[in-house]
């Protein structure tokens, strides 16, 4: 990291002598105008360019990261045979309302997606997807022709009228048409 930022300046400081705006080369570099001068001043101060912040460059561990005993809980609570077939957006505040709670609604989406049980859950069929209907092109007038089926309101609340319609694809013109209710 302390490299790249040297080789970075270094990149930059050529292409300003070169003939290039100081803007346009960083932008090249995807870093900030401003960046580049924190950088140039951090090299000048006794700092240097390491970074600054505490812990820096270290992996930290959220404080309230559940464990492993805790994420078990979770996958044994969604298997029980009252939750096995509700998402966690149910199975939540079904346990708060039992006064338990476990974790959040997406900590346990996170611990079943880990777990490899994130899957439809219910009687519902899954989501299938449908083919397009094939599709038809009209060279001439009378080669394709398509109907439609509107339902037309009338002066009484709750009666509708049905239009029924033939188009011709290529000209777009009514074939034929009836009208019943």
């Amino acid at each position: 990291m302390l490299k790249d930022r040297q080789i970075a300046i270094e990149l930059i400081d050529e292409a300003v002598i070169a003939g290039a705006r100081r803007f346009k080369a960083c932008v090249v570099l995807e870093i900030d105008v401003r960046t580049l001068q924190r950088w140039k001043r951090a090299l000048t101060g006794r700092q240097g360019l390491e970074d600054q912040r505490k812990a820096a460059g270290q992996m930290r561990t959220p404080v309230n990261k559940l464990n492993r005993q805790e994420r078990d809980t979770i996958v044994k609570v969604c298997n029980q045979p009252e939750y096995k077939s509700l998402p966690p957006s149910q199975i939540v505040p079904r346990l708060a309302d039992n006064g338990d709670y476990i974790a959040s609604e997406s900590s346990f989406y996170r611990v079943l997606r880990a777990a490899n049980q994130v899957h439809r859950r219910g009687r519902g069929n899954a989501p299938r997807t449908v083919p397009k209907p094939e599709g038809f092109m009209a060279t001439r007038p009378n080669e394709v022709w398509s109907w439609d089926i509107t339902f037309l309101a009338s002066s009484l609340r709750g009666a509708f009228y049905r239009l029924y319609l033939i188009l011709d694809i290529f000209s777009r013109k009514i074939v034929a048409c009836l009208g019943g209710s």
